[in-house]
């Protein structure tokens, strides 16, 4: 009888150390759930500032520019050389404001392309500035037109003008050139590759040769699976048992099993974890 007590009171004990184990493994998982919420919360933090900072300047550049359009409409009322020189320096200062607010539209669309934020309300602003952008374009060339028709000094102007609207045609392509490349480098920068399998497996695709891992040339690359390390933060590896083979930061990610013991390799910090290599070697079994 007491042998029984004895037994029943070890089963009680190791199922409430189970239990125990099993309440702070699912506490773990809520804080990193938690955890990582908080960062995509801070990283879309980051990408709004940024596009409404950009945003702000463009409006700002739009009072700027309405402002020198009021003090070329009051001038060219005024005679001598003095109000004809003050019409081309606000003439001046109106293009070079449109071919700055011009390379903002630019950088804030390829920002909203870009960014993990899908705001309908940020898309239907930036039409608007471009509208805008129209508008003031309509509105420069007819204020070119009343000065013209005033006989106002300005073919010194005019030519500064067209040559302007020549050098902004050029900027735009430069600019749609480069965010195009900057476009580019920036998926490459953010993009690595991943593989998991068993010690078979990337021995047969020469991913692991003579115990040391990626150190042949002719390993098959096509076995990896391509990441953008900015979105994919977390990969499944779907094994009891996994060990990454491949040198990345031990606090820079955490190895997690799932309800059916399977792993799941969560990275916390996508930059230190690819600092020193973009490609991740997972063995399992």
């Amino acid at each position: 009888m007491r042998t029984l007590m004895i037994l029943l009171a070890a089963i009680t004990l190791l199922t409430g150390c189970q239990q125990n184990k099993m309440q702070e493994a699912h506490r773990q998982a809520l804080q990193h759930q938690r955890d990582s919420m908080d960062l995509i919360i801070q990283q879309k933090d980051r990408e709004i500032n940024d596009m409404m900072s950009t945003m702000n300047n463009v409006v700002e550049g739009f009072r700027a520019i309405s402002e020198a359009e009021e003090r070329v409409t009051l001038t060219r009322m005024d005679e001598g050389a003095d109000a004809s020189e003050r019409i081309r320096e606000n003439m001046q200062f109106i293009h070079q404001t449109m071919r700055q607010n011009r390379e903002l539209i630019n950088k804030l669309r390829n920002q909203l392309r870009q960014s993990s934020v899908k705001s309908d309300e940020l898309r239907r602003a930036l039409d608007n500035l471009s509208l805008q952008m129209e508008e003031k374009d309509a509105r420069l060339a007819q204020l070119t037109a009343e000065l013209e028709a005033k006989n106002v000094q300005i073919g010194e102007l005019q030519e500064q003008v067209t040559d302007l609207s020549q050098n902004v045609t050029a900027l735009q392509e430069e600019t749609a050139s480069k965010s195009q490349t900057i476009l580019s480098q920036d998926k490459q920068l953010n993009t690595a590759w991943f593989v998991y399998g068993t010690k078979k497996e990337l021995k047969e695709q020469h991913i692991l040769e003579g115990g040391k891992v990626l150190q042949s040339d002719n390993y098959n690359r096509d076995y990896f699976t391509k990441i953008d390390i900015r979105i994919d933060k977390e990969i499944r590896l779907y094994s009891r048992s996994a060990k990454i083979l491949t040198h990345h930061p031990a606090s820079s990610y955490t190895l997690q099993q799932d309800a059916n013991r399977q792993y799941i390799l969560r990275i916390d910090d996508p930059q230190r974890f690819w600092s020193s290599s973009k490609y991740l070697v997972v063995l399992v079994k």
